[in-house]
C-alpha cells in the first residue's frame, strides 16, 4: 500500500504548527495546527468547549513551524510524551520571559 501525501495545495506549500499555550496558573497545552492565527484565536475567545476552556488556556508561549503535517504530528506527539520540565525547559529555551508570542 502506497500512501501519498503531499506540502502543496494548490501551487501554494502548506505550514503546520506545533504549538505551546499556557494560563495564569502556567497549566500548559500542546497542540498542531494548519492555521495558527486561526487556532490561538479561538483558544483566546474560548470558542472550542474543553481543556483549553475550562482552564482559561491561551497564551502562546512557543510555536514550531512544518512543512510536512507527520513530521508536525509527531513532534506533537513527542512533546505530549514529555514530563512537565522537559517542557518548561523547551518553553524557556525560546521564550524565557514566557511572553504571548501571538502578540507580536
Amino acid at each position: 500500500r502506497v500512501i501519498i501525501t503531499t506540502s502543496y495545495d494548490g501551487g501554494k506549500m502548506r505550514r503546520y504548527y506545533v504549538y505551546i499555550l499556557t494560563n495564569k496558573t502556567m497549566t500548559l497545552y500542546t497542540g498542531m495546527t494548519n492555521s495558527l492565527e486561526r487556532r490561538v484565536s479561538e483558544h483566546k475567545s474560548h470558542f472550542i468547549p474543553g481543556f483549553t476552556c475550562r482552564y482559561k488556556i491561551s497564551k502562546l508561549v512557543y510555536c514550531e513551524e512544518f512543512n510536512d503535517v507527520r513530521n508536525a504530528i509527531a513532534r506533537e506527539k513527542q512533546i505530549k510524551g514529555w514530563t512537565r520540565q522537559k517542557k518548561i525547559n523547551l518553553v524557556i529555551s525560546t521564550n524565557p520571559g514566557w511572553k504571548d508570542i501571538s502578540l507580536r
